[in-house]
């Protein structure tokens, strides 16, 4: 019995591993606390994803749409981020959506067309397939832009996993989303925007891809162009 418990340890270990999670904003050099202002989903100790594109779990992850933190205080035009733990590990885009909540971002859910993405990364592409620059980071860093208009947001980051993802449901989308309150902004009209669920589709080019046969030779992301102000 103890054998089997000591393998089943080690598979769950394992698994956890393969996963991670976005809990901590940075902004101005400095890493806040874990889920002090990103919003603490439920089930986050298993670092596991989000499979179901259709779900209200692929806006803020499991419950995160109802739950609230601290607002972090930033900058139009300024590089912030959010950290991974334990790092980046699966293959696959980082993504990064704001929405502007109609008051305090605490009390926004983020439903309704309220998102646009502001911040995709560029896979290079090569004889042994794709190669994403976040694989094996612990941080992703994105600059919020310039013509941003003053207000609360909820900040959403997304990686997704394509290890698995030749099938539909395979893709594994990671997500965590903060509350910033954005000053020093300018008169911008951020677009498109879509709604989570309802911005990707199961069958979408990006979501469904074998990135091992054939090697695929470019990448479609998923979701509206990216909004530069």
């Amino acid at each position: 019995m103890k054998s089997s418990l000591v393998l089943a340890s080690t598979s769950l270990a394992v698994t956890a591993s393969a996963h991670y999670v976005f809990p901590a904003l940075i902004a101005g050099g400095t890493t806040t606390g874990d889920w002090e202002y990103v919003r603490q989903w439920t089930g986050y100790l298993s670092n596991g994803p989000v499979t179901d594109v259709t779900s209200i779990d692929i806006r803020c992850n499991v419950d995160g749409s109802t739950a609230s933190v601290e607002t972090l205080d930033v900058t139009a035009g300024d590089t912030i981020g959010m950290t991974a733990a334990p790092s980046i590990y699966h293959p696959g885009p980082v993504m990064v959506y704001l929405a502007q909540a109609p008051g305090k971002a605490a009390e926004f859910d983020g439903d309704g067309e309220v998102w646009f993405k502001i911040y995709q990364d560029k896979p290079e592409v090569g004889s042994g397939g794709l190669t994403w620059p976040s694989n094996g980071a612990s941080t992703v860093e994105f600059t919020l832009p310039a013509s941003l208009p003053d207000g609360e947001y909820l900040v959403r980051v997304e990686q997704i996993g394509l290890h698995v993802a030749y099938e539909e449901g395979g893709s594994q989308s990671y997500i965590s989303c903060g509350q910033i309150n954005v000053s020093g902004g300018g008169s911008g009209s951020p677009s498109p925007l879509v709604a989570f669920p309802g911005a990707y589709s199961p069958d979408d080019p990006g979501l469904l891809i074998s990135l091992y046969d054939p090697i695929p030779t470019s990448y479609t992301y998923p979701g509206p162009e990216v909004w530069s102000g």
